[in-house]
């Protein structure tokens, strides 16, 4: 595990106030971080696999002006309040390049990503990158008071593992101080099958890092209309109406979304239904 500082003033600012608040055991340096994503998205215009192949980065929502979470990552909005706080003001003036990247901490070794909630297709990270990391528990929206390092980890994976919140919830939020590098950071881009054959696997092809497969996500219509408490009746509906032949897949509501006839945000809780009750058991090796 490399434990360099993070690069530029601001960053090691920003880490060693994090630093400075966790204690306890190091990091098991076997775990990794997973920065889960829409593949099938837009930035500025672009698809969003064809913008991080040209810039050769992944960057965050201060950068990109969008967000798989809240769209807040504006002076005074709530994401930059939330950063103002954990990171003892480091980042007030900072360029936006220099904020940090969110991700999680895939303590489950999950097959899915640490946080599906943000995304069917996930970058696992290598680990050096663990060394410029800052942890908390819960979700940086919740303001946390339990933070760490991977030196010093403050307890985060065992308060993680006796919690009781929802399998969408269940994360320990990571912060990346340092630019993440496709050709030098990423162990894997990990997607759903659903974009076989599609303009998504063509251009994950293009990016300098290896292409793995989860099992993917698909849920019955059927099973959906047994969930309205989840995200609201509104959303199982609407599901249901995207659905083709009768199921739900990541793929379809990527469609949806490009179309741009439903608001992003009802289409968010859409995959928030997919993400928590259509997780498929079986595991694609990397060749598929």
């Amino acid at each position: 595990m490399n434990t360099a500082l993070p690069p530029g003033p601001a960053r090691r600012r920003a880490w060693e106030h994090v630093a400075a608040l966790s204690s306890g055991a190091p990091l098991d340096a076997g775990l990794r971080v997973t920065l889960n994503f829409h593949p099938d998205r837009t930035v500025a215009g672009r698809p969003v696999l064809e913008r991080l192949g040209e810039d050769g980065l992944y960057v965050s929502q201060f950068v990109t002006g969008t967000s798989n979470g809240g769209l807040t990552a504006h002076p005074g909005g709530d994401r930059w309040r939330w950063e103002s706080r954990m990171f003892g003001g480091a980042y007030d003036r900072a360029d936006p390049g220099e904020r940090p990247v969110y991700g999680a901490l895939d303590v489950r070794r999950a097959p899915f990503g640490a946080a599906p909630r943000f995304g069917s297709a996930h970058f696992r990270l290598t680990a050096d990158v663990l060394g410029a990391a800052t942890f908390c528990y819960p979700d940086s929206a919740a303001e946390p008071v339990r933070f760490g390092i991977a030196a010093r980890m403050s307890g985060l994976v065992e308060l993680a593992a006796a919690d009781r919140r929802d399998a969408l919830d269940d994360y320990i939020e990571a912060q990346i101080h340092r630019p993440v590098r496709l050709d030098r950071d990423v162990e894997a881009l990990v997607l759903d099958p659903a974009y076989r054959g599609t303009a998504v696997e063509a251009a994950a092809g293009r990016l300098p890092c290896p292409v793995e497969w989860h099992g993917g996500f698909r849920l019955g219509v059927e099973e959906l209309r047994r969930r309205p408490g989840f995200r609201g009746p509104a959303y199982v509906e609407l599901g249901a109406a995207l659905a083709v032949d009768g199921c739900l897949d990541a793929r379809i509501i990527g469609d949806a979304a490009r179309a741009g006839y439903h608001a992003e945000q009802d289409l968010k809780k859409v995959w928030h239904l997919l993400a928590r009750f259509g997780r498929a058991p079986v595991i694609l090796s990397a060749g598929g």
